[in-house]
């Protein structure tokens, strides 16, 4: 007897939206905000959480349907979907923000860098974020510049008075931008390499994490496993304690579903 194929809790349906306006946030990031009357009333996510954006095929919009372990089309293949963290939301207005690293080749960034006003667009989620714990004595963050907009809303959730650090690798200076004003909130910036992650994990390796500090960190998978294993298996910290999401990986587009 063989045990039946295991089928996934199913996902939110997409919701239909339009393009209202694009911007560049940095040189290497471009935002891009969606509004539509589907979106009103979409729970948004906690901070750190995210939306899948299907990036619509040429021609008329079409919305997957939910086939038990990911979306289809009614052909049967499989759409192209990117999972991000929206920011400047607004459920009333059905309106939300996606942010969009510009890199050569990948299918979100041509997305966002030829998104035009009026452009068809479609979202679904929310799906989980991190809520820090009032109880945590400090908080270790960090991520890539993929991870740019969730820590943004982890360093203006973490609650008053409490020590934060904020890791931060980029392939260059222009990829920087204002993280937090907040006071407590210590940012470090870190040059990437020609391996993405490396040297975030690197920093994280050398980091002393002092007994009640939460930790929080995302991007590329490889980097995200071995710190991991690092706070885990080296530091023997509790998982409750520590959440390292793998958010792309190297050599594919960041947040491949599809």
């Amino acid at each position: 007897m063989t045990d039946a194929p295991r089928t996934r809790r199913p996902a939110p349906p997409f919701r239909r939206a339009t393009v209202v306006a694009t911007e560049a946030v940095t040189p290497r990031l471009t935002r891009v905000t969606v509004e539509g009357e589907e979106l009103v009333g979409l729970p948004m996510p906690e901070p750190a959480g995210s939306v899948r954006l299907l990036i619509p095929e040429p021609g008329t919009l079409e919305l997957p349907t939910w086939a038990g372990n990911n979306f289809v089309y009614a052909d049967g293949h499989r759409p192209t979907l990117r999972t991000l963290t929206p920011v400047a939301t607004d459920p009333a207005l059905g309106r939300l923000a996606l942010e969009v690293v510009q890199h050569a080749g990948g299918q979100a960034a041509t997305w966002a860098a030829t998104a035009r006003t009026g452009d068809a667009a479609a979202i679904s989620g929310p799906a989980r974020g991190y809520v820090p714990p009032a109880d945590a004595a400090a908080f270790l963050l960090g991520g890539d510049e993929t991870a740019i907009p969730a820590l943004v809303q982890l360093a203006a959730a973490v609650p008053d008075g409490v020590p934060t650090d904020v890791l931060v690798e980029v392939p260059d200076r222009s990829a920087r931008r204002d993280l937090t004003d907040r006071s407590g909130i210590t940012v470090r910036w870190i040059d990437g390499g020609a391996v993405p992650g490396a040297a975030l994990a690197d920093a994280f390796v050398a980091r002393r994490v002092t007994p009640g500090t939460h930790v929080w960190a995302g991007g590329e998978a490889a980097a995200m496993q071995r710190i991991r294993r690092h706070l885990y298996e080296t530091l023997g910290i509790e998982r409750a304690r520590a959440t390292a999401r793998g958010y792309w990986k190297h050599g594919r587009s960041a947040g491949d579903d599809g």
